[in-house]
Order: C-alpha cells, then structure tokens, then sequence
C-alpha cells in the first residue's frame, strides 16, 4: 500500500521517481477536469490542457513510456493520445490493476519502475501498488493520503505537467530540456528506431518529432 505523502521523505521521493521507465494516466480527473460535455444529441465532450499535453511529450523525449489506463471509453481520448504520440492506450479496463500488471509484463517493466497518477477511489488500488503512486491537487481526501506524491495543478489543469517535470528533474533531464527551449528556433525531439523519443534538439524548420501540446 501506498504511504502517506507526509510520510515520504523529499530523498525517498527523489529515488522513487528516479527509476520510473513508465507512467500510467487516468484520464476523467486526470487529464481532463472530471467534467462531461454533452450536446444536444447525446455527444460526450471533454476539455485537455496543452500543458499536460507538453508533459507528455517531455516524458516521450527523456524515453519515459506513457500509457493511458481508463474505464471508460471514447473516440475522443483515442484521438488525444494519437495526437501525443501514446502507444499504450487502455480503455474499457475496469480493472486498472490488473490492466496495468498485464502492461509490465507486456514491456518487461517491474512495478517500481511504474508512476500512476489517479483522482479517485478506483484508482486507489492501482496506485497502490506502483512505485511512484500520484494524484492530482482536487482528489479527494483519502486518495491524497495514500500517494506518495500530490501534485500542485488540480486534474486537467497541469498536474500530468507537475509529475513530467518531477521525473525529469529527478533523472537529470530537466535543465538540459530548459535550455533546448531557450535556443531560437523550433523545440523538437527526435524518435529513435523503436518509436520512443530520445532527445530533446533544434532543428531549424518544424518535422517529424515536434513537441506540442
């Protein structure tokens, strides 16, 4: 079982997020705020953040796998991770835990080399058993205690941003990916042989590879 945030030292957390090779993400709550659209003829809608999106791409270039893990279905979230690049896509799973577990072994990955980040109680044992359990600043109560990590932006507003630069700092990625940006030019990233982006670099016109939110 996760531990409380309080109990998880900034040492402990550095070392935790340090070995992730893999980030699992909610998506109602987590990468949208929660909310549903719904038109006039029963469509559903639903709203994401550029900076999370950027998060993504970022984890993507420090070749961080990402993977979306949700019970619900929609066309609109299959479209979002095409968009970002996200080669893991779980819908319909309303068994997050077992989703996931099945998700390692299909990438030869351990569970403490795996981050969640989860909003709420069906999420609690999933992240409970991860090695970098997270959650954003709107989830309830008993989900924030037993994470190691809350982030500061609620779910949908920044908080897949907040984890993304805790792993880069934490793996040494982050100053290099900072000073990318502050060179003229596009920021870009250039994707390796296996689909993963490796690198963060500067090309001199927009390609294949180009980080956007």
């Amino acid at each position: 079982m996760a531990v409380s945030m309080s109990k998880t030292s900034a040492a402990a957390l550095a070392r935790r997020a340090a070995r992730i090779r893999l980030v699992g993400l909610d998506v109602d709550g987590v990468l949208t705020d929660g909310r549903l659209y719904f038109g006039a003829r029963g469509e559903t809608f639903k709203a994401f953040d550029v900076r999370d999106g950027l998060g993504i791409q970022f984890l993507r270039a420090a070749g961080i796998g990402v993977a979306i893990v949700t019970g619900r279905n929609s066309p609109i979230v299959a479209a979002r991770a095409r968009d970002l690049g996200i080669a893991h896509v779980l819908q319909g799973q309303r068994d997050k835990h077992a989703s996931l577990q099945r998700l390692l072994a299909d990438t030869d990955l351990t569970a403490a080399e795996c981050a969640f980040m989860g909003d709420d109680w069906p999420d609690l044992a999933v992240l409970g058993a991860v090695g970098l359990a997270t959650t954003v600043a709107d989830a309830p109560e008993e989900v924030r205690q037993r994470v190691h990590w809350v982030a500061p932006s609620p779910g949908g507003r920044g908080a897949v941003r907040d984890l993304a630069t805790l792993l880069l700092r934490a793996q040494g990625r982050f100053d290099a990916m900072l000073d990318a940006a502050l060179q003229p030019g596009p920021f870009v990233a250039a994707p390796g042989a296996d689909g993963t982006v490796a690198a963060p670099a500067r090309r001199r016109s927009p390609g294949r590879g180009a980080v956007r939110g």
